[in-house]
């Protein structure tokens, strides 16, 4: 196994969030227009994990990241960049034999068909992540451990990684996993994307969006998707301008009931699900990269903080909004006060609520946010 990349040291108290999965460099454009015409690009990072773990520290909880890197400066940059959040960087391993991942993005929405992204990943450090290789003891030293399906489409070495972290085993932490269907990293991959229903059945706190279940499992519906992801306690799905909808069971406990989760529920029976619908907020977007993880970051931070699911919801969105509000993948969340302070507007002041460019700012009390 290989040395650690340093970055900043462990801390002694217990690790909020562990998220574990491939950091990347990314090139964003310095205009619109195709990958083929722009004329420069600027330098920063992408990565679903680690943007979740970065998001998270920003926010005030412990988190660590846990990856592998390419011994080069793309490496370097990547452990100091992500360490600067104050994420927890001591478990990333370097390596000496492939490349960190990089690629390069158009300034359109992900969903928007000029899109383009050029991914340079294939052979990367983190593609040869594996139960062999990945520090067992760092990844379930958290309260919650964070995945998400990318990690498992890079190689089958990491679908065999996550296999195990999902399986269920005593004292397992709360295993949250974002599904994230990525279909051309399918494509000829180790298996089909319906491998993510079988992972994220194995779970404990699962989003997904209606749109990514559709593509990848051809599920139609919040409903649906419910049905076919029995176990996990808590389902968050994702509806785009409509909100979110989360369903959360409880659990009677059976002879085979392993963890709060449900990862192996053979013999439990389950209780009703209690379904909350939240509406989205509208946001004036400046670009539609890394909302998702921002959202699964602000639910997070909510769960930790032992919030009602609804104002766990309303976190997701806020945080969300603070990342569509801003270029990059990544940005500054709104300071908790401030955020608690939106969340906690009734049911009409959250539906007039419009967010724009430098709405996070502090001294913004809820009734000067813009609105309509």
């Amino acid at each position: 196994m290989s040395g650690p990349a340093g970055g900043t040291a462990r801390a002694a108290t217990t690790t909020d969030v562990v998220c574990l999965g491939e950091s990347m460099v990314t090139f964003l454009p310095s205009q619109p227009g195709r990958l083929a015409d722009v004329p420069s690009f600027g330098r920063g990072i992408g990565g679903a994990e680690s943007n979740v773990a970065c998001a998270l520290a920003a926010a005030g909880h412990r988190a660590a990241w846990v990856g592998r890197v390419g011994a080069d400066g793309f490496g370097d940059h990547l452990v100091e960049t992500i360490g600067g959040y104050g994420v927890d960087t001591s478990a990333v391993r370097r390596d000496p034999e492939r490349p960190t991942g990089i690629y390069f993005r158009t300034a359109t929405d992900r969903g928007a068909g000029a899109h383009e992204v050029a991914y340079y990943r294939a052979g990367s450090a983190a593609s040869a992540m594996s139960p062999a290789n990945v520090p067992y003891e760092e990844v379930f030293a958290g309260r919650v451990l964070h995945l998400s399906g990318i990690t498992a489409a890079l190689s089958a070495d990491c679908l065999e990684l996550v296999r195990e972290l999902t399986a269920p085993r005593p004292g397992r932490p709360l295993v949250s996993f974002d599904v994230n269907h990525r279909p051309h990293l399918w494509r000829g991959g180790p298996a089909d994307a319906s491998v993510l229903l079988e992972l994220a059945r194995r779970c404990d706190l699962v989003f997904v969006g209606e749109d990514e279940a559709e593509e990848a499992w051809g599920i139609v519906g919040a409903e649906a998707i419910r049905a076919a992801l029995p176990e996990p306690a808590v389902v968050v799905v994702k509806r785009g301008s409509a909100g979110a909808t989360v369903f959360a069971s409880g659990l009677r406990p059976g002879p085979r009931s392993s963890n709060a989760g449900g990862a192996e529920n053979d013999g439990a029976e389950f209780a009703p699900d209690t379904v909350t619908p939240v509406p989205a907020l509208r946001v004036d977007v400046v670009a539609a990269v890394g909302a998702g993880d921002a959202f699964a970051a602000g639910f997070l931070s909510a769960t930790l903080r032992g919030l009602p699911v609804r104002d766990r919801v309303r976190h997701g969105h806020l945080m969300a909004a603070a990342v569509l509000t801003v270029p990059g993948d990544l940005t500054e969340p709104p300071a908790r006060d401030h955020a608690d302070r939106l969340v906690a507007l009734d049911d009409e002041a959250w539906g007039r609520l419009r967010l724009g460019p430098g709405w996070t700012a502090a001294d913004r009390a809820p009734e000067e946010v813009r609105t309509p």
